[in-house]
Formats: structure tokens, C-alpha cells, sequence
């Protein structure tokens, strides 16, 4: 029986190996070293790294960009946490017109090897200003890539491929996950940034997520195979780059595509990745949509909040309405 592995110590593992592989990782962040983080995700590195290598910093987000970008241009390879994703926009500058493009503007002489995590996503009652996915911030940003794991044994993996990463990398790690567990990784296994997977296969209809929203997707096409419909669920893992081909891949075995997004539908990737899929030909695609939340802010009301976000059941139902299959159970 495979190792189970919480998805907090996953990126805590990730941490600690890559500290201990190369000495020019270094670990920084709001109350991540002696507290250990705000969601339990990195207690005893700083014991074990000592206070050089593991730190707590000032509640200063533009600073911690700022010094990562500094330490990574002169040959470190620094992990920061911005302890809420919501607050991206402190630090705009400093990744958008310095780290993401140091390596164009220098000729391809220099890199900024960075990471920044970030606790992102709604569900939790934290309210509006704590509960955004804002990995679609940095979309229209080349040199920057945007990581989101949607499980235990792919945050560790995909957590270790960012660190060795010459390029910034915003990693996102969704607080409803941090509790799930999962089977483990093999060992020093490492996970490709840029690589989607399909998490189930299917023949009927497939259903396109990220992070948190993988788990929504297998949920929703365990219950339509009730219904006789076979879901193809596709964990894009990363948003840039988006793995279009993989989706094409598949929608190309099941004629439909469902895109499910945590994340409003303007500015979304769900829409984009629509397009994409239906520049290669609309031909053979019988139908495609999207799955979004609302135009609004995140609601703090635990009833508007469950009523704001999309779920397994809003799958089911979509789908069900979509392929005429009327109300029948699940």
C-alpha cells in the first residue's frame, strides 16, 4: 500500500530536499521559520537550516520581492511566501518588470531563479480580500510561470521542479488542500513544469481544471458515470504554460470540453483555454463551455460564499442540463 502524505508536509518535503541539496536555496517569509507558517506548512526548517538559510521577515511584500530578486540575480536560488495570495499586487513590480525579465533584457546572460508561494482560493471564510485565485494575474506575463497542484504527491514534485526553475515561478498552493492526503511521490521524483495530466480518462466529455478544482472535476465524473457518461478529467497543473495540447489531446478523443475555473469568467483562463482548443478546429468539437464563478468579490458569509463557488454538484448539474440527461440522481 503507497505511503499516504498530508499536502502541507509535501511542500514542507519539497523544502526541506532542495535546502539540503543546494546551498543556494534559501527560505524566507512571514512567520515561515519559527512559527512555521500561518497554515503549518514549513515548521522545523529553520531548526534544521539554521536562521541564515530560513527567516522570518517584516510584513513587507514589496521588500521580500525586492530581496528575492536581488538574491536570485546574484546566483542564490531564494523560496519566499506571501502568506495570502491576495496581496500579489504588493510585489507587482518587482516580479513583472524585474524578475520575469531580466533574462530578455540581459541578453540571455542572467536568470532570476525565484519562487513565491502563495495560499490562494475561496471556501475557507476569510473574505474577500484573502480568498482570490490569483494565478491569472500574471497570465499575460511572458518569463513568469504560474504552478498550481492539485494534490499531495504534485505539490511535492512540482514544487521541487520550481526551485530548480531558472525562471520566477509563482507557485499556488490552495488552503482547502492543505489537510488533504495523498499518496506519496516516488522518491526524488520531480514533476515538469508545463505538463498536464490526465487524472482520469474518459470517453464522453472532458472536463479541464487546476488545483483545488481537479478534485471538484473526479468528484462530479464519478457521479455522471452513473448517468452512463464517462469523464475525461485533465489536471492542467500549471497555467503558464498551459499544456493546450494535452486538452486538444484529449477533447479530440471525446468531442467535448467543459472548463472549470475557481476565478471569474473575464480575465479567466477557462475562456482562453476555449479558444484556444477551438482555434485548431471547431469541426469535430461538438460542444464546449465554461464553469466560472461570478462577476463579484468573494463573498465572508459562509451562505453567499458556498452559493458563490462552484462544485462538484454545479458540474454535475451543468453537465446533466448540456447533454439533455433531465434530473436524474447521482
Amino acid at each position: 500500500m503507497s505511503e499516504m502524505l498530508e499536502f502541507r508536509a509535501a511542500i514542507r518535503e519539497a523544502l526541506e530536499e532542495e535546502l539540503e541539496r543546494d546551498d543556494a536555496v534559501v527560505f524566507f517569509g512571514e512567520d515561515v521559520a519559527r512559527p512555521g507558517g500561518v497554515f503549518a506548512a514549513t515548521p522545523g526548517l529553520q531548526e534544521r537550516f539554521g536562521p541564515e538559510r530560513v527567516f522570518d521577515t517584516p510584513i513587507s511584500e514589496l521588500a521580500l520581492a525586492g530581496a528575492a530578486f536581488g538574491a536570485a540575480a546574484t546566483g542564490m536560488r531564494p523560496v519566499f511566501e506571501i502568506m495570502f495570495g491576495d496581496f500579489m499586487a504588493l510585489p507587482m513590480d518587482s516580479l513583472v518588470n524585474q524578475a520575469a525579465k531580466l533574462w530578455y533584457v540581459s541578453n540571455e546572460q542572467a536568470s532570476a531563479p525565484l519562487v513565491v508561494r502563495s495560499a490562494v482560493g475561496a471556501g475557507g471564510r476569510f473574505g474577500a480580500m484573502h480568498s482570490q485565485f490569483h494565478g491569472t494575474w500574471f497570465d499575460g506575463i511572458p518569463g513568469i510561470k504560474v504552478v498550481a497542484p492539485s494534490s499531495p504527491a504534485e505539490a511535492k514534485g512540482l514544487l521541487k521542479a520550481a526551485i530548480r526553475d531558472d525562471n520566477p515561478v509563482v507557485f499556488l498552493e490552495h488552503k482547502r488542500l492543505y489537510s488533504v492526503k495523498g499518496p506519496a511521490p516516488a522518491a526524488g521524483e520531480v514533476i515538469p513544469i508545463g505538463e498536464a495530466a490526465v487524472a482520469r480518462p474518459g470517453s464522453d466529455l472532458t472536463i479541464a481544471a487546476i488545483s483545488k478544482g481537479v478534485a471538484d472535476a473526479l468528484a462530479a465524473a464519478e457521479r455522471l458515470a452513473t448517468d452512463g457518461v464517462e469523464v475525461e478529467v485533465v489536471d492542467l497543473r500549471s497555467l503558464r504554460p498551459l499544456d493546450v495540447e494535452t486538452v486538444r489531446g484529449s477533447v479530440a478523443r471525446t468531442n467535448r470540453l467543459l472548463a472549470y475555473e475557481e476565478g471569474p469568467r473575464t480575465g479567466g483562463w477557462a475562456a482562453g483555454l476555449l479558444g484556444a482548443v477551438a482555434e485548431d478546429g471547431l469541426e469535430h468539437v461538438d460542444d464546449l463551455w465554461t464553469i466560472t464563478t461570478a462577476e463579484t468579490p468573494v463573498p465572508y458569509s459562509p451562505t453567499l460564499e458556498d452559493a458563490f463557488l462552484p462544485s462538484a454538484e454545479t458540474i454535475v448539474d451543468s453537465v446533466r442540463a448540456r447533454l439533455n440527461l433531465g434530473g436524474r440522481p447521482g
